[in-house]
């Protein structure tokens, strides 16, 4: 199972029902915290995630509504020793300012307390173990250095117990062995080999963020065939020139994406103070119909059975995002 929990889903600015951007993944033991607006640390503590383990960071850019909370995250981390080591991913341009944020604000030139590694990503795998890959890939923002990510389990062959079990392969190692693709002799010198007991490949499950973005043409194969697609939605099409001026996208461009490039589910974010959420769903779903707007503190939890959302309000129109005269702007 693949999980995603939304810290904050606000773009540029927080309003009374959202945070600043940030969403934590989760993998059997791995968490990986995407981007670290302003606020995030209490945004963990709601959400009941915690501290712990939560010692990967990977950011999307530099602007300071995705990376303002790591001044705030470092602090607590060097107080209460909840990790040993923070990992912190980004382009070099992203990690200059968070160097000057972290080392020259918040730490002042002093050792941190924690092994804090700042890390310069380029498009391609970042970390892979036997079961699971996270890669980068570029996205066009304001600027170089924008990145999106995503998350997969390794595709696999089933184990076919009941093919086994007419072959006489006993429970324990030696399914084990034909599992990780070995030949296996059995006592009665009869050979086994995996493709007699393991069924056909199958795709693991995946999830893309792609954090801000100003097109989308260029993602399409960046995100195909996810599970769960996470876009952006800053505006909707008839300010598509604010838009573009901005270097965002519409909620009709996130849903032309998450059905060109063939995804399960769209989960909008990054979301403008100018918009009632039934207005970006009737723009996005016409376009493609499995669209949901994030809310703080939704959790996703991803099997090839379902998606089930939790914590989700479904009162659609009785959140207006605070209707402003325009975006505060990014920094």
């Amino acid at each position: 199972m693949l999980e995603l929990v939304f810290l904050g889903t606000a773009a540029s600015a927080p309003s009374i029902q959202r945070g600043m951007p940030a969403q934590v993944v989760l993998y059997r033991d791995e968490r990986f915290l995407i981007d670290c607006g302003e606020g995030t640390q209490r945004q963990i503590l709601q959400s009941g995630l915690g501290f712990r383990r939560l010692n990967r960071v990977l950011l999307t850019h530099g602007h300071l509504d995705h990376i303002l909370g790591l001044g705030g995250l470092v602090s607590t981390f060097s107080r209460w020793e909840a990790i040993e080591d923070l990992e912190i991913y980004g382009a070099q341009r992203t990690l200059d300012r968070v160097q000057d944020l972290v080392f020259g604000v918040v730490l002042r030139g002093a050792r941190p307390p924690v092994g804090i590694n700042l890390i310069d990503v380029k498009a391609g795998v970042l970390l892979e173990n036997p079961e699971f890959v996270v890669t980068a890939f570029n996205v066009q923002h304001r600027g170089p250095g924008c990145l999106g990510y995503r998350f997969s389990e390794k595709s696999r062959r089933p184990f076919l117990a009941d093919r086994a079990e007419a072959l006489g392969v006993p429970p324990g190692p030696v399914r084990r062995d034909l599992v990780n693709g070995q030949v296996v002799t059995l006592p009665d010198g009869r050979v086994i080999r995996p493709d007699d007991v393991l069924g056909p490949d199958r795709p693991g499950l995946s999830i893309a963020v792609t954090g801000d973005m100003g097109q989308v043409e260029d993602l399409v194969d960046a995100v195909r065939g996810v599970d769960l697609l996470v876009c952006e939605a800053t505006y909707l099409a008839r300010d598509r020139d604010m838009a573009r001026r901005f270097g965002h996208i519409t909620a009709e461009q996130g849903a032309w994406l998450a059905r060109e490039a063939g995804v399960r589910m769209l989960a909008f974010n990054h979301l403008s103070q100018r918009y009632r959420i039934r207005e970006i769903l009737a723009e996005a779903q016409p376009v493609f119909e499995p669209t949901i707007v994030a809310r703080d503190f939704d959790r996703f939890a991803i099997t090839r059975e379902k998606i089930a959302l939790s914590n989700h309000r479904l009162r659609e129109d009785s959140e207006l995002i605070e209707t402003a005269p325009g975006d505060p702007g990014e920094q």
